[in-house]
């Protein structure tokens, strides 16, 4: 029903629209996934600063008219993630943890446990920001992020026995068709899956954000290919490459 909407939100997007407003993206803890305009947000005397930009995590107030866009009427902000804006990496790792859950959690249906996890993760990215950290661990992070919204969409790939008949052991394939890893005997159409691989992924949708596991390259890429499979097969999402950005 139109009206006022309060909600905690993080900006997954901002784009300038007409000479001073500007469209969001947001994912809200009450209402998924919400587009909204920002009215007059680009003027120097705006009543909203520069919290709307991405990754800022708020407490947002919107108006919900008859239209698709709904128009935000107050903003204060609960995080702005300072130090990950001076990061690089960092930036690169957010916007891609951004793109993700938009991309797979694009509807108005709420789900407070992947605005959660998605809080976490940039948290986790500002503590670390300016962290030395090679490419493997800040990949790892970002795959171990993914393992948990395919989780959270119903979608986590079957990794105690193989998806296409049950047998529990020579499980040397991934088969995103299957929908996890498959048998010495039903891997026609799979793609190998080293043991280290099969590892991170149990671990990663085990533990918690803080602790990630650490896994060399070759695994790694092997995780992100079973990722992609899963997804294309059973989501029809194509993500961005998960990079190698600092946690």
């Amino acid at each position: 029903m139109p009206g006022p909407v309060k909600t905690e939100a993080v900006v997954l997007r901002s784009m300038r629209y007409g000479e001073a407003d500007r469209i969001l993206q947001l994912y809200t803890a009450n209402r998924g996934r919400v587009s909204a305009i920002a009215k007059g947000v680009r003027r120097t005397r705006s009543r909203f600063g520069g919290r709307l930009e991405p990754f800022f995590r708020l407490r947002i107030e919107l108006h919900e008219g008859r239209g698709e866009l709904l128009t935000v009427t107050g903003a204060q902000t609960i995080d702005g993630h300072a130090r990950l804006r001076g990061d690089a990496g960092a930036l690169d790792a957010a916007a891609r943890a951004c793109d993700a859950v938009g991309r797979l959690f694009e509807t108005s249906e709420p789900h407070p446990g992947v605005y959660n996890l998605l809080c976490r993760k940039l948290a986790l990215l500002d503590e670390h920001a300016g962290e030395e950290e090679g490419a493997s661990g800040g990949r790892a992070a970002a795959l171990a992020f993914r393992l948990k919204l395919l989780l959270a969409a119903g979608l986590a790939p079957q990794l105690g026995a193989c998806a296409s008949c049950g047998e529990r052991e020579h499980l040397v394939g991934f088969s995103g068709a299957a929908g996890g890893v498959v048998c010495a005997a039903c891997e026609a159409g799979s793609f190998p899956l080293e043991e280290t691989a099969h590892r991170f992924m149990a671990e990663a949708l085990g533990r918690p954000l803080t602790e990630a596991p650490e896994a060399v390259e070759p695994a790694l890429g092997q995780v992100e290919r079973a990722i992609a499979a899963t997804l294309e097969h059973h989501a029809h999402v194509r993500l961005m490459p998960a990079g190698g950005a600092s946690r």
